[in-house]
């Protein structure tokens, strides 16, 4: 613990620690009266039992919604698009798809090199049945994913909803709908053909930049008699439109039946390996346990029921999202930012502005394994978390499939896991009843029955029945069978909106947020090295993956280089209008 960030860190121990966590969080309530000058930003690498009761602890004890998680960087986007869509948050396919697709259409997402396992399965099977499947990539660089489709749309940035819409004129053109799925499970199908019909084949090559006849081909393959499966990553996520990205792939599906079957539907690939449990158990500003909504009365009413709190005590605001909390800092209105199993120094955006931001806030908490991460040199009290290997829980990956993660090591030195911390504080605030919990099984088991009914049901799960028959898919209601069969959503074509059926978006294209200038006459768009992660501070530490990517890239075609006189090999400096970088220079023409 220091006073300042001036300071030097001296130990102290966890109950004093937890002291001071609690003391500021009474201080806090007692001069605003309210907890909302409380914020904590997690993590989908949390277990299902840590994301579960720091909802518990904020949204439930203290009563404040300032909970959001670094999926909101990510999966946000996937996350609105999905319950615009179709009703609600959950990628309806298996993995299994990726052997029985006939086309796989992969847009924004660098597959090969950020979901390695994945693609070398579907190389497999085009390997072993090179007619099986066509892989088609929609990315503006060349990358190892692009190498080795049978089609490459090396589009502007910025124009992906331009080309989905266009592909849709071109299903419609050619009769290659479904309409028959449109008549009797969708809504707003007018209103979605009036906007398609306006993005003609020449105006979407002129605005994507490619060859009109490419997008043909590409379109050819979005018919009815296909089983397309859509994969997609950041590359989508990542934008000012993601969700109206998210929404287009997805009226594509609709427009032609592809989805609920094997074989088809659009996938949300996630990152990080629990950012699907973080949504399960409320892990967002705006969420409760179970896919429920802070926003809605009954599902508020059903949590405070199950977690025995009164009436009105969970808040009908949403909470501060991510960049909210950045922004709350800065006009000093936290009192308390506590941050866990996540580096947000190196992963937000603006750098400056949130370091800047973080010197308003009298108390930050890192809940880290590692001491020297970016991050904890802006804590005031850093404590040590056990990591996935030294705590038992659960997880969910992209497919819906719940696996035990056993602890198989001792904890390291006073290490405690995220969930034991969170109860520990919950009981100092007065909530024994609550947080007496003994193991993560026991905060699993509560959590499962907050997910009964829901689609996430997973009621019929606990810890000793994923140890002992393997990971499960959900939903997995009480009752069932454990089965390594592949389930998907919506099979029945039956939607969780009110009238059960898909909605048509209608979404215009923007474009990108900041427009090449006379100032900025460049675009940069980033990516990911197989050989590291997220902001490296695991694989960073990995001698072997170092050398295999010793520092970042800028990589820029040869003409844009020949026109700035750069040569290969030479450093550059970048600057945008909120920060610079100097990098090693890559003449390329995968750019």
């Amino acid at each position: 613990f220091r006073e300042t960030l001036e300071d030097d860190f001296a130990p102290i121990s966890w109950d004093e620690a937890l002291e001071k966590i609690t003391g500021q969080i009474q201080a806090s309530v007692t001069q605003r009266g309210n907890a909302d000058g409380i914020a904590m930003y997690g993590s989908g690498q949390f277990h299902t039992e840590d994301y579960y009761l720091a909802q518990k602890l904020l949204k439930g004890a203290l009563g404040t919604n300032n909970f959001d998680a670094n999926s909101r960087l990510c999966m946000s986007s996937a996350v609105a698009g999905y319950t615009r869509s179709l009703g609600s948050d959950g990628p309806p396919c298996s993995y299994e798809d990726l052997d029985h697709c006939t086309v796989a259409f992969l847009i924004g997402t660098n597959t090969a090199e950020c979901h390695p396992v994945l693609f070398q399965r579907l190389l497999k099977r085009k390997r072993k049945n090179p007619g099986s499947v066509k892989i088609v990539v929609v990315d503006p660089r060349r990358t190892d994913t692009a190498k080795a489709a049978d089609i490459h749309l090396p589009i502007a940035p910025g124009s992906d909803l331009a080309l989905l819409h266009g592909i849709a004129h071109l299903v419609l053109r050619e009769n290659g709908q479904d309409p028959a799925f449109i008549d009797d499970h969708t809504e707003n199908y007018d209103a979605f053909f009036d906007v398609a019909a306006r993005w003609t084949p020449r105006r979407v090559a002129l605005f994507c930049n490619i060859p009109e006849k490419r997008l043909r081909e590409v379109a050819a393959l979005f018919h009815r008699r296909e089983k397309v499966l859509s994969l997609w990553s950041m590359g989508v996520n990542q934008r000012r439109e993601g969700t109206a990205v998210v929404q287009g792939l997805i009226n594509l599906h609709l427009l032609t039946g592809q989805i609920g079957k094997e074989g088809a539907g659009p996938f949300s690939l996630t990152g990080q390996p629990n950012a699907m449990g973080g949504r399960e158990a409320g892990g967002l500003a705006h969420l409760l346990p179970g896919y429920r909504l802070v926003a809605n009365a009954d599902h508020r009413a059903e949590v405070e029921q199950a977690w025995r709190l009164p009436e009105g005590q969970i808040n009908a605001k949403p909470g501060l999202a991510a960049w909210q909390q950045i922004e709350a800092m800065e006009q000093g209105a936290l009192d308390l930012w506590w941050v866990a199993a996540t580096n947000p120094l190196v992963s937000l955006p603006d750098l400056d502005r949130v370091k800047s931001a973080i010197n308003n806030c009298p108390l930050v908490v890192v809940s880290e394994a590692y001491a020297d991460s970016e991050t904890s040199h802006y804590a005031h009290l850093l404590l040590p978390a056990a990591q996935w290997s030294e705590k038992a829980g659960a997880m969910t990956n992209s497919e819906r499939r719940v696996t035990y993660c056993p602890a198989y090591r001792r904890r390291f030195g006073e290490s405690r896991p995220d969930w034991e911390v969170f109860a520990d504080v919950g009981r100092r605030l007065g909530y024994t009843k609550q947080f007496s919990f003994d193991s993560a099984a026991a905060v699993y088991a509560e959590f499962t029955e907050l997910t009964r009914g829901r689609l996430c049901d997973v009621s019929g799960l606990s810890h000793a029945l994923l140890e002992q028959d393997g990971p499960q898919q959900w939903p997995y209601p009480h009752g069932s069978t454990p089965s390594a069969t592949a389930k998907r959503l919506y099979e029945d074509h039956q939607f969780p909106t009110p009238n059960k059926r898909a909605r048509f978006s209608t979404d215009q294209p923007l474009g990108l947020a900041e427009p090449p200038c006379e100032t900025y006459p460049l675009v940069l768009t980033v990516g990911r090295y197989l050989g590291q992660w997220h902001t490296m501070t695991r694989t960073g530490k990995v001698e072997r993956l170092m050398k295999q990517h010793p520092e970042p890239l800028l990589e820029i075609h040869p003409g844009d280089a020949q026109d700035l006189k750069l040569r290969n090999g030479e450093l550059a400096a970048i600057s945008s209008r909120r920060g610079h970088l100097t990098a090693t220079v890559k003449v390329t023409d995968r750019i």
